[in-house]
């Protein structure tokens, strides 16, 4: 089965309080299979720019996650910035990476407003791909006005009714816009003037909705710690209007009102397609074609040993990590795999096996992690090792022993599971699975009580086996 990715990158009215923001990736990071890629905080704007991916049903657990979180600490009453905005947790695009559609983004941007206007009682307008009415696709239309006229309109205009949730606007967190699209670029081109009338003149002369390039969105603004205007940019393909061409035609748009480009900026990630775009044009390069670029080949050759193949190289390897505890941690997570597979097809609850699969997985580095301690433990001098030896080793026992415990409980799920008999083989396999990890796991739990001498913990860790 071929992985499944999607991107997510929520924009908070947070740029200036670290402490907020430090929040709100906590938050969004409790979901162990999602990957933080990008944080960006601007204190003129007073917004941050969060990415991350995973699987889907994990980044939409951290979407919301991160939204709650917003919604407990920012104050829209309070909050002032040159960006637009209507909610403590503004907007949460969702964009399909690998193994997903367009339209599998959109079923999750539905269920994620619902799921925020049900549990935080904030109304949700849907956006991009994922609108319900023709002028919800762009985002300046829903935020238009910003906070301050939804909270004066909203109840009494239809026209601004949310998609979710009853037409009542949080008092502080407002609302929150959700929706599935491509990749956008965040672009700034900051003038050498703090004259915020060329930066809007010039947006006006590239953005499509006054005539300007197809798939370009723009407004100008001032950077007031900076003293500098600013024309600030999406560009929604950059394929189709590449960023060269939009720096190129803001630089010459400057010069006719006698001002310089001074810099320009990307806030959140951007492909490196786009980079080659702009190195093609601006470098003449007669030859080039993205197979030219080192990191490209290099990633190339990569994924053809990522995954799985290069898991198994490294525990082939003439190395103590990893071994044993990570093999038995990796056959539970393939049968907690299995367990999600055959629950899903029989049309049944699959959140604990996925929950036992986060676990799992994280165990397979959690047990590598814990004998390294205890090699670096044995690399101190012999005099004072002692108890730094004995920690460590209480550690390597816990993880094995966690795993263990974790497998005894699913593995107990798997032999209640009552499903359709087309499916008895894949499930006989996670059962298979699941008695394989026990064994493997509690083999590693006994060889390190073995070499451990506090007593009262080895009592305790036997107490617990027996308790299975």
């Amino acid at each position: 089965m071929s992985r499944q990715l999607i991107e997510c990158v929520p924009n908070f009215s947070e740029g200036r309080d670290a402490s907020r923001i430090d929040a709100i990736v906590h938050a969004i990071l409790s979901v162990p299979e999602v990957v933080l890629l990008d944080r960006e905080a601007d204190a003129d704007h007073n917004r941050s720019v969060l990415t991350f991916v995973g699987p889907p049903a994990a980044v939409a657990d951290a979407a919301f996650r991160g939204v709650e979180k917003a919604v407990e600490l920012i104050d829209l009453r309070r909050h002032q910035g040159a960006h637009p905005r209507i909610g403590a947790a503004d907007v949460v695009p969702f964009i399909p990476i690998e193994g997903v559609t367009l339209e599998d983004c959109v079923q999750l941007a539905g269920k994620l407003g619902e799921q925020i206007w049900s549990k935080l009682r904030v109304p949700v307008y849907l956006y991009e791909a994922a609108a319900r009415q023709p002028d919800r696709v762009n985002l300046e239309n829903i935020r238009r006005g910003q906070f301050e006229a939804l909270v004066a309109e909203m109840a009494t205009n239809p026209a601004r009714r949310p998609d979710c949730g009853e037409p009542v606007c949080h008092p502080s967190a407002g609302a929150t816009v959700v929706g599935a699209r491509k990749f956008l670029i965040a672009y700034n081109v900051n003038l050498g003037t703090p004259d915020v009338t060329i930066a809007k003149r010039i947006a006006k002369t590239i953005r499509f909705s006054s005539g300007g390039f197809r798939y370009v969105k723009s407004m100008g603004i001032l950077l007031a710690s900076r003293n500098l205007a600013q024309v600030s940019i999406n560009l929604t393909d950059f394929e189709q209007t590449p960023m060269h061409l939009v720096f190129e035609t803001v630089r010459r748009e400057a010069e006719r009102y006698g001002v310089p480009v001074v810099g320009s900026e990307i806030v959140g990630l951007i492909p490196r397609k786009a980079i080659e775009l702009g190195a093609e044009y601006f470098l003449r390069y007669e030859n080039f074609r993205p197979e030219l670029v080192l990191e490209n080949r290099i990633a190339e050759a990569m994924t053809a040993r990522g995954g799985l193949p290069e898991f198994l190289d490294a525990l082939a390897a003439p190395t103590a990590t990893p071994g044993g505890g990570s093999a038995s941690a990796a056959a539970a997570a393939m049968a907690a795999a299995l367990g999600a597979m055959v629950t899903r097809l029989a049309k049944q609850d699959s959140a604990a096996f996925e929950d036992d699969r986060r676990f799992f997985t994280e165990a397979v580095d959690r047990d590598a992690a814990s004998f390294q301690q205890v090699m670096l433990a044995y690399k101190r001098p012999k005099e004072e090792r002692g108890p730094y030896v004995e920690e460590a080793l209480h550690g390597a026992a816990l993880v094995p022993l966690e795993v263990v415990e974790r497998a005894a409980a699913m593995e107990g799920r798997l032999n209640a599971l009552s499903i359709p008999a087309r499916f008895a083989s894949d499930l006989a396999v996670a059962k298979a699975l699941i008695g394989a990890a026990r064994t493997g796991a509690l083999e590693n739990v006994r060889i390190n009580l073995d070499s451990i001498q506090d007593e009262p913990f080895k009592a305790s860790v036997e107490a617990r086996l027996r308790g299975l």
